[in-house]
């Protein structure tokens, strides 16, 4: 089978600059192709539900902060705004967007208002050319949300400038996901950095504070020492006027000196203090990194030990090559999604199982109205949430619920992912007896 990505990649048609609707003559996809209204009004710009449903997702993501989304969202659906999590809102306002109806013109409104100047900028862009130009702009600058929005809606806007962006904006996601090394060890040296800090922090304040007990005892026996002159002067009427000023003078200076030295020492101690609550709020951050990446680190390890111990597993003949998958046996496993080249090795291990593997793409080239036909007599359904799309995971929801049947999300279309769900199954149904529980939680929709 000819492997297919799960989104089209940018493409120039040689005759884009020709028309509109010239732009769109070399794709093949129904629903890839402009709306009536578009090559109709080729001068208004396209509101959300014109965009493509695989492109909701992105713009609801980049292009509206979790609090807009959690006031919002809530008055279109049965979410409780103070215990919905950040994924189930998104994953509503995404089903809003596809549906239609009062809550995408919610979310057209809210997305207009807040990107009016962005919008109002990208006006003056008047062909394919100029618009990707500012597109370019704004990727270098670093404000992407406005510009996405501007460039998506945009009357000028054919499908190979919103395949364009839509691709930037993936290709960023992957270096965000590149600079987690780094930032693990800018935080371990950080935490190294912090504790150096404090430990400077803590010997300056003891510092201080012996300083400041200095000075009061020499303030005491400086003003012993002037109420002692005093008297001195006032019994012996023949001392110098003079050598006493002089004196009293002196006594100021020194005085003021060491007022001087503890001041710059005061500002030393609180500037060291600000460094170090600065150093600490970001360590905090890069903390909370590390714990998402580790929790990430666990999954894959845990799919990649799922893997070996199944190879490894004592019905495993001496050199084989196949996971220990025996639960399978006899039983129809039904995959939406993924990729020909995984799909290919997940059918070869279910059948060396014993089992029977049907492969639907999701709606890429087998229709999705084969759900209906395929999924009532499957024995478990399982989907890999980063090669499907909303539309197909909703309706395989749907039918799953309809008909009763098991389905279980997978983290990735890898194989590992696989051999660990197929395991973990196998194991709480050994364990229990029973078939396990229906998965309600998707890893990437919620």
């Amino acid at each position: 089978m000819q492997s297919v990505p799960p989104f089209r990649l940018a493409r120039t048609p040689s005759n884009e600059s020709t028309s509109t609707a010239g732009a769109y003559a070399g794709l093949t996809d129904a629903c890839c192709a402009p709306t009536d209204a578009q090559l109709r009004n080729p001068h208004r710009r396209a509101r959300l539900t014109d965009l493509d449903s695989h492109l909701h997702c992105s713009i609801i993501g980049t292009c509206l902060s979790t609090n807009e989304l959690r006031k919002l969202v809530p008055k279109f659906t049965d979410l409780d705004r103070q215990h919905a999590t950040d994924l189930e809102i998104h994953h509503a306002a995404v089903e809003l967007a596809i549906e239609g109806g009062a809550g995408a013109k919610a979310l057209q409104k809210a997305l207009d208002a807040r990107y009016a100047g962005a919008v109002r900028r990208f006006e003056t862009a008047k062909s394919t050319e100029a618009l990707l130009a500012l597109w370019k702009e704004a990727l270098k600058s670093g404000d992407i949300p406005p510009a996405y929005w501007a460039v998506m809606t945009h009357p000028h806007a054919v499908m190979s400038v919103r395949q364009a962006a839509f691709g930037d904006l993936h290709m960023l996601s992957h270096l965000v996901g590149a600079a987690n090394r780094a930032d693990i060890r800018r935080l371990v040296a950080l935490e190294e950095e912090n504790a150096a800090l404090k430990d400077k922090i803590e010997r300056q304040q003891d510092k201080l504070h012996e300083l400041s007990t200095e000075r009061d005892a020499s303030i005491r026996h400086l003003s012993a020492q002037v109420a002692e002159l005093s008297a001195k002067a006032e019994r012996a009427p023949g001392t110098s006027a003079a050598s006493l000023e002089a004196e009293v003078i002196a006594l100021r200076e020194a005085l003021a000196a060491r007022d001087e030295r503890l001041a710059i020492h005061t500002s030393r101690r609180e500037t060291a203090e600000q460094r170090a609550l600065d150093e600490q709020r970001y360590a905090q951050t890069l903390s909370q990194r590390l714990d998402d990446t580790i929790a990430m680190l666990n999954v894959v390890q845990a799919e990649c030990n799922a893997l070996e111990q199944a190879l490894a597993a004592p019905g495993n003949e001496a050199g084989s090559k196949v996971p220990d998958l025996t639960n399978l046996s006899g039983k129809r496993v039904v995959y939406v999604g993924g990729r020909p080249g995984s799909n290919a090795a997940l059918r070869h291990l279910v059948e060396s199982a014993g089992g029977d593997f049907v492969v639907h793409d999701g709606g890429i080239e087998d229709r999705k109205g084969m759900f209906a036909a395929a999924l009532p007599r499957a024995d478990i359904v399982v989907f890999p949430v980063d090669c499907i799309d909303h539309d197909s995971m909703n309706l395989l929801k749907r039918v799953c619920d309809r008909h009763q049947v098991d389905y279980h999300p997978l983290r990735t279309a890898s194989v590992a992912s696989f051999v660990e769900l197929m395991t973990r199954l196998g194991r709480a149904s050994s364990q229990s007896g029973n078939t396990p529980p229906v998965s309600r939680f998707c890893l990437r929709h919620g």
